[in-house]
């Protein structure tokens, strides 16, 4: 009985990861779609809350809210790819939104603290990482005695 519980506790873990990657990179993606088709409008805009100059800086929030995203979804590189659009969120809360009132920027907030715990858990088992680490673990399967 223990034994099957852990197993259903590890697996309910495994699903809420997924679910936790998928919708918040899908609701990510919708942002990331926008200044990837506006990205011009974008450039023009003058946008540059760090310095970077405002070609970068749309360059640097696509990279962040659409392709660090559709990886986040797919848990491809999951740890790595959270790492823009935790930065990205960061600037946008702490620097970019820093005195509109705390309605205008808590969804900064949100994303930031979402995509930190994505960071810190992983993938998870349904993922393209967890994938990967089961194709490259050893197999602990003892051979069949004929």
């Amino acid at each position: 009985m223990k034994e099957w519980l852990g197993r259903e506790k590890e697996a309910l873990t495994n699903v809420g990861l997924a679910v936790l990657r998928v919708g918040v990179g899908a609701l990510m993606l919708t942002h990331g779609w926008g200044k990837l088709v506006n990205f011009g409008d974008n450039v023009a805009s003058g946008m540059d809350p760090i310095g970077l100059g405002p070609g970068v800086t749309a360059a640097l929030l696509v990279l962040a809210e659409f392709f660090c995203a559709i990886a986040i979804m797919f848990g491809l590189f999951t740890r790595l790819a959270s790492i823009p659009p935790i930065i990205a969120m960061g600037v946008a809360f702490f620097i970019f939104h820093a005195k509109d009132p705390f309605s205008s920027k808590e969804l900064a907030l949100f994303y930031l603290i979402a995509f930190a715990a994505i960071m810190l858990l992983g993938a998870g088992k349904y993922s393209v990482d967890g994938i990967l680490k089961r194709s490259r673990a050893p197999s602990h399967e003892e051979p069949m005695e004929e």
